[in-house]
């Protein structure tokens, strides 16, 4: 394995953290369980380079703790950095998937209604223009059936909706939102035209923030974020 070049190596790398990330956060890999770099070279039958580099990642994300003599320890579900994408990703592809939406939609409610007042207020022209762009985008594509191309206007849409906001925090959590619009899609939990009321809500929207009504603003971004949660809760419930 040592002499594999460095794509090769960031494909192993890659690999093994599709198998233990999600083991560490399903639970398969409880609290306290302690690790040791050997056995988890042999184990997903890769070197200890990518193997050391795969545990780096997992420190990044606070699921483990590496301690010489002792080994890589799995951390407490609290100490976990559950803001970062890829855990988001993980945690939504496993047993912990309806927990993990409810809880990033009150995440949703909390924050990005009070985005969209605040970006009424700062929006800029480019930036209100790239909020009718998406919404035109989310249209067209979403009368076509084709989720893919839609999710990626409806990311574009409330990731230009955080940075119109002016603040830095929530522009922040665009990375957050995004994996919970991409999370709805990759589990099948839209319908396979998207409802025409979200997309009018988001036209509703971006015609607020550009008018720079505030109350409006936050009332249709408040829709957006109820509308989402009861399409989810029941595909849910259908699952």
């Amino acid at each position: 394995m040592n002499d594999e070049g460095p794509e090769a190596l960031t494909g192993l790398h890659e690999q093994v953290l599709a198998k233990i990330g999600p083991a560490l956060v399903s639970g398969a890999l409880a609290e306290g369980t302690v690790m040791r770099i050997d056995e988890m070279a042999q184990e997903y039958g890769v070197s200890r380079t990518v193997t050391r580099d795969v545990v780096k990642v997992l420190e990044t994300l606070q699921l483990v703790t590496t301690r010489r003599r002792v080994g890589v320890t799995v951390r407490p579900r609290g100490e976990w950095n559950v803001f970062d994408p890829r855990l988001i990703r993980w945690r939504l592809a496993g047993p912990d998937r309806a927990r993990q939406l409810r809880s990033l939609s009150e995440l949703r409610h909390s924050v990005e209604p009070v985005a969209a007042e605040l970006a009424a207020l700062h929006a800029s022209p480019e930036q209100c223009g790239r909020l009718t762009e998406a919404v035109i985008g989310m249209s067209v594509t979403g009368k076509r059936g084709d989720l893919a191309a839609y999710l990626e206007h409806d990311i574009a849409f409330h990731c230009t909706l955080l940075e119109a906001s002016g603040n830095d925090m929530f522009a922040a959590l665009s990375s957050v939102v995004g994996e919970v619009l991409a999370g709805r899609i990759r589990h099948d939990l839209m319908p396979e035209h998207p409802n025409p009321v979200a997309i009018r809500l988001h036209a509703d929207l971006a015609e607020a923030v550009a008018s720079g009504d505030t109350l409006g603003a936050e009332r249709s971004m408040q829709a957006i974020v109820d509308e989402s949660v009861r399409a989810m809760e029941a595909a849910l419930t259908a699952e």
